[in-house]
């Protein structure tokens, strides 16, 4: 999976893209902390922080 498909899912579940730093997407939600993903064109994220990401974010039944 790679970080564009994981903010792709992101902004289904009502994420917004705050800002780019660098190479990681800013995605915030109202009453949340805000999460880096990070994109690296067509590079797969490891699988391990893109479980991370999904249960930070709160989602879940996405298999990366």
């Amino acid at each position: 999976m790679t970080g564009r498909q994981l903010i792709k899912i992101m902004k289904k579940h009502s994420w917004v893209l705050d800002r780019v730093s660098g190479s990681h997407h800013i995605m915030i939600k109202e009453g949340c902390r805000s999460i880096p993903v990070p994109v690296h064109g067509s590079r797969d994220i490891p699988k391990g922080l893109a479980n991370a990401i999904l249960k930070q974010a709160g989602i879940t039944g996405v298999r990366p």
